[in-house]
């Protein structure tokens, strides 16, 4: 009767346990923060948090953290909170996020990582996210973001990159982003060199389908300091075709350098000369002439293995002189357009200037005609 008695008071300390157990989970909420009367919202604002706060009711949809002393978010930080919503975490001390950090919250729709000091997000950071409408990452140490981001983003109505160190931004992430409404970018130390006309034609393009950007205002160079790229005029960046065509030439001038002296070294890899002038390429023959005694037949094993990437070189050279053919072929093009309409523009003038020259002629001649024959008149009737 004693061990029945015994084992019907463990059963009811066991179960005394399940219930005490299960009794935070049923109402879970941080003693840190205030949650409303289901859990689904939780204040932490202010609180001097250094983690996010355990533990957290799986039903939470608006968890926010700002005004905290939060330095980083470890992988799978929020699992306890799968279907949220808004996660705030501005004004915080998050210098590190894992690329895992967001994994699982499929339902995330703004996330706010404002005035913290994040130098990079890895590109793999929102990649289970595709709710995402509202990211702020406004007042961090951003040099920028991944063109990769892109897909991840496209649901995105609002992006916040004001004062950040971004000098340049990937068009291909801008492009991905067709549904974004509106872009802050200001305090940014933008470098608008040749590089940035990307950037340029894409706002001028959001701009005239109604999108909403503040301003992207110059730094570098130093003649584009404190202007707005956005009234920057294209005139501004016009040496920037002619650094590309430069380029271009330069790149084929190079290839067939190199090219006539791998020739000339091949068939006489036992000249002085060939070797010297193939050092400063950097495709040379240092091991042969650096040998001492070796002589030609030293070289020659140094020589056979560079003729495998010949081929390459020649296949990059017909390509450039392809690409530098068409461009030349599209600019000749234009400057004919352009010769052509002045010369119709010309001709017209010409032709308008003649009838108006005619008709003046004409005028005047009728009004001679006019007051010859009224002079005359008079002088008939006296004579009647």
């Amino acid at each position: 009767m004693q061990a029945a008695m015994r084992q019907l008071a463990d059963m009811r300390a066991v179960l005394l346990c399940i219930l005490l157990s299960l009794l935070p989970f049923s109402h879970a909420c941080p003693k840190e923060c205030s949650c409303n009367g289901n859990a689904k919202v939780v204040d932490c604002r202010g609180r001097g948090l250094y983690d996010i706060p355990h533990p957290l009711h799986p039903d939470t949809q608006e968890l926010y953290l700002q005004d905290n002393r939060i330095r980083g978010l470890g992988s799978m930080a929020f699992r306890e909170i799968p279907i949220v919503r808004v996660l705030d975490l501005s004004n915080n001390s998050i210098t590190s996020v894992s690329p895992t950090a967001l994994l699982g919250l499929r339902n995330l729709q703004r996330l706010g990582l404002a005035y913290n000091n994040l130098r990079e997000l890895d590109k793999r950071l929102f990649g289970p996210i595709r709710t995402l409408s509202h990211l702020d990452l406004s007042h961090n140490s951003l040099w920028g973001l991944s063109g990769a981001m892109g897909d991840n983003l496209r649901n995105l109505s609002h992006l916040g990159l004001a004062h950040n160190r971004i000098t340049r931004l990937d068009r291909s992430l801008l492009e991905a982003l067709t549904r974004l409404d509106s872009l802050t970018l200001r305090g940014n130390p933008w470098r608008c060199d040749c590089q940035i006309i990307g950037l340029k034609l894409w706002l001028e393009t959001y701009l005239f389908k109604g999108g909403v950007v503040d301003e992207v205002i110059c730094s570098h160079p130093e003649e584009m300091r404190d202007r707005d790229l956005q009234k920057v005029p294209y005139q501004v960046f016009h040496v920037c075709m002619t650094t590309s065509y430069h380029y271009l030439f330069a790149n084929i001038h190079h290839l067939e350098t190199e090219r006539l002296l791998r020739s000339h070294a091949h068939g006489n890899h036992a000249h002085p000369s060939s070797h010297a002038l193939h050092i400063p390429i950097g495709e040379g023959l240092g091991g042969g002439t650096g040998g001492g005694g070796g002589g030609g037949g030293g070289s020659l094993p140094e020589c056979e293995p560079k003729q495998r990437h010949r081929p390459v070189n020649l296949r990059h050279a017909i390509a450039t002189v392809v690409i530098t053919g068409v461009v030349c072929g599209i600019v000749c093009l234009m400057m004919l357009a352009a010769a052509v309409y002045g010369c119709a523009y010309a001709a017209i003038m010409a032709k308008y200037q003649r009838e108006l020259k005619k008709n003046e002629e004409l005028a005047a001649a009728r009004k001679a005609d006019h007051t010859t024959g009224d002079e005359k008149e008079p002088l008939e009737n006296a004579i009647a």
